[in-house]
């Protein structure tokens, strides 16, 4: 058995118990922060890679996690694939808080960092790896999602559907720390890198095109 399925397993089963509980127990020693960091509980690393905070979180994120998981657990083996998550779900975690971008007491919860992390691999070493969930080149997808992410922290009034309590942040951090791992793992990252922007390219030209076809004003929500 893939050990991803066991990841998304973990995800799903600790959420739906954890929902079932008194939310201050479950803050207190599942959800990660600084405070509870410091406080000895170190475990909420772990416990909050898992937890998520409501279904369409659980949903969006395993459905990712699926996707770029399974693709980059067969590339480079489980052992490695478990390496990337957890590295990629500790650093975002720690790094915000510890930069004062974060306050101490501030709640972090969710595996979309990591998830992220792996999406920056798979996009340096499999770009054209296509997505039937998304009808899509996962490199495409990954290089989207980082640069939705990028608009949502620097400019979050331009985009639909700004969320305060997301750590957009976060998932950046997540996606940036894979890179270095896609870049070992990839003799052929800088063609694949220009393989994902290329992609990009193409998308915004289609979406122009139907944009000016259709008489449509294009948001920056689509990205």
């Amino acid at each position: 058995m893939r050990v991803n399925y066991l990841l998304i397993l973990g995800c799903v089963g600790l959420s739906l118990w954890a929902w079932q509980q008194d939310p201050n127990f479950i803050d207190t020693n599942f959800v990660f922060s600084w405070n509870n960091l410091l406080a000895g509980r170190v475990w909420t690393l772990v416990t909050a890679l898992f937890l998520h905070a409501s279904p369409a979180h659980l949903l969006g994120n395993m459905l990712f996690l699926f996707v770029f998981g399974n693709t980059l657990e067969k590339m480079i083996g489980r052992d490695y694939h478990l390496a990337v998550f957890f590295i990629g779900g500790f650093t975002a975690f720690l790094l915000p808080p510890a930069l004062g971008i974060y306050s101490r007491d501030t709640g972090m919860l969710g595996a979309s960092a990591a998830i992220f992390t792996l999406a920056a691999c798979v996009m340096l070493m499999n770009p054209l790896k296509f997505s039937f969930l998304f009808m899509a080149p996962q490199g495409l997808v990954a290089m989207l999602y980082f640069l939705y992410n990028v608009v949502l922290v620097y400019t979050p009034s331009l985009i639909p559907g700004y969320d305060p309590s997301v750590a957009y942040i976060a998932h950046i951090i997540g996606f940036t720390v894979g890179i270095p791992f896609g870049i070992a793992w990839s003799n052929r990252w800088k063609r694949n890198l220009l393989i994902t922007l290329g992609l990009f390219g193409l998308y915004l030209a289609i979406l122009t095109i139907l944009a000016t076809f259709f008489g449509l004003s294009l948001p920056l929500g689509v990205l």
